[in-house]
């Protein structure tokens, strides 16, 4: 239907109705997950026993907040590690995996292409299974040749990065791309023009231009993995990220404690995304 035609009654309470039932849809269960979170009470369940804020500052048992929690600090610590450090080397990967597809022609370029795009439809739980094989496999073989003991290649916070990287350095390629198809290259000649050399030209007039999706790739990096779950399961060793740790801690019993953690991380990812909307914008 044409926007500015007028649409009749009928039309406008229906689909106004399918658009809130939507966004309840998205945004009830996680108001049930904040709302409890301040229940005064060792269940994150009805009925309500009053609000308490124990879930994020008590320091006595049961109630034990999460900032008095070490495990879940130590946890959020870590996924934060390995948020910074998959992030960085996507982005520094996807850049350059975003020149290689927009500015080069070569043969095998497609099925390249390709095969980048592969781990975004592989599920996670199968390419961390592939993954540990694979690298278990490496260094048996170095320790059954060499005695070479590759501490990097068992389960812990090095497969952990390089096992998210594999998957999330596609997304950010993607996102710089989208970017950089949008630039004038003429840009790029008029600084070789006036005497700029390659890499110069690059880093004063590309880069600059590139800075929001470089942020947004950045975020948006950071956030799948510090909620990544299925991949890091397979891949984590004894130093465990945030939603290992929750994951365990739920096999324990639930309680509002991981309400109070999902609250904090919605608020963080929330504002992250605004700051780098913000950013976009400016």
């Amino acid at each position: 239907m044409i926007p500015s035609m007028p649409r009749p009654r009928a039309y406008r309470l229906i689909y106004g109705a399918y658009v809130t039932l939507f966004f309840v849809y998205l945004a009830l269960p996680l108001a049930v997950v904040a709302v409890f979170a301040f229940n005064d009470s060792v269940f994150p369940a009805l009925p309500w026993e009053g609000f308490t804020w124990n879930w994020f500052f008590g320091d006595t048992r049961p109630q034990v907040g999460v900032f008095h929690e070490r495990r879940i600090l130590r946890a959020i610590g870590t996924s934060v590690l390995v948020g910074a450090c998959v992030s960085a080397l996507s982005l520094v990967v996807g850049t350059s995996n975003a020149f290689l597809f927009n500015r080069y022609r070569f043969r095998g370029r497609g099925l390249l292409y390709v095969l980048m795009l592969l781990p975004l439809v592989i599920p996670g739980i199968v390419l961390g299974i592939s993954i540990l094989v694979f690298s278990s496999t490496v260094a048996n073989a170095a320790w059954d040749a060499w005695e070479w003991d590759l501490v990097a290649l068992r389960p812990g916070l090095v497969l952990v990065i390089l096992g998210q990287f594999s998957f999330i350095t596609t997304i950010a390629t993607l996102v710089i791309s989208a970017r950089l198809q949008k630039f004038d290259r003429s840009l790029e000649e008029a600084a070789l023009n006036l005497g700029a050399g390659r890499l110069t030209a690059v880093r004063t007039v590309t880069l600059p231009f590139l800075a929001p999706a470089l942020v947004g790739a950045f975020v948006v990096a950071f956030l799948m993995s510090f909620e990544n779950f299925n991949t890091t399961l397979m891949l984590v060793g004894s130093d465990a990220p945030l939603t290992i740790a929750m994951f365990d801690r739920l096999k324990e019993g639930s309680t509002p404690l991981l309400n109070a953690v999902s609250l904090l991380l919605m608020l963080g990812s929330s504002m992250l995304a605004l700051t780098m909307i913000v950013f976009q914008r400016r």
